[in-house]
């Protein structure tokens, strides 16, 4: 899903993350880390990585459930069709998605899984993967004005951010990476009501 327009001015591009800024209260979004899987003019889309479901890989998708990271669970990728299983992953090093049947370039090691797919002809290529049930979508502008009044903080993603066993630290994990003065938001107490 690689763009190669110009630079988007927000800086939000397929591979980067969306961190809520602690002022962020929607439930679908508070304290989450999205990762951006496709960004263009018409909208946007990714999902949340860190919101663990109770569902595991292994009850929705067997076959899938020996590549999955831990912890084996479908993570809830958004509130836009929850019914709609993603699949992304990290290549182990060396590797490309050039000319390989089931997955989709997003950015560096990260690719999409077609989940339709035969695990056992990708599980060389892949050192983790992470299923989601639905995504976060944004239509053309929609991001753009929601990062603006500050809901968003568009930072750099790591591959492990995709595919490591994070839950609800990864949003202050990804913060405190950032450096001064964004990494004192990962000390912003969660119960804090804003104006």
């Amino acid at each position: 899903m690689v763009d190669d327009r110009a630079p988007d001015p927000t800086g939000v591009a397929p591979g980067m993350l969306l961190v809520a800024a602690p002022g962020l209260t929607d439930p679908n979004f508070k304290r989450t880390v999205v990762y951006v899987i496709e960004h263009r003019e018409q909208g946007s889309l990714g999902v949340v990585l860190n919101r663990p479901s109770e569902v595991t890989v292994h009850d929705v998708l067997p076959s899938w459930a020996p590549l999955s990271s831990t912890p084996q669970a479908v993570f809830v990728g958004g509130p836009v069709e929850s019914e709609t299983a993603l699949c992304l992953a990290a290549l182990r090093t060396g590797q490309t998605v050039e000319g390989v049947h089931g997955l989709v370039a997003v950015r560096g090691p990260v690719a999409l899984v077609d989940l339709d797919g035969d695990p056992r002809a990708l599980a060389p290529r892949l050192r983790g993967l992470r299923v989601f049930a639905g995504y976060s979508g944004w239509d053309a502008r929609q991001l753009a004005g929601e990062i603006e009044r500050g809901d968003w903080i568009v930072v750099p993603a790591l591959p492990d951010d995709v595919v490591a066993g994070h839950g609800p630290e990864l949003w202050a994990r990804v913060l405190r990476r950032q450096g001064v003065p964004v990494a004192l938001l990962a000390t912003f107490p969660d119960d804090v009501k804003l104006n």
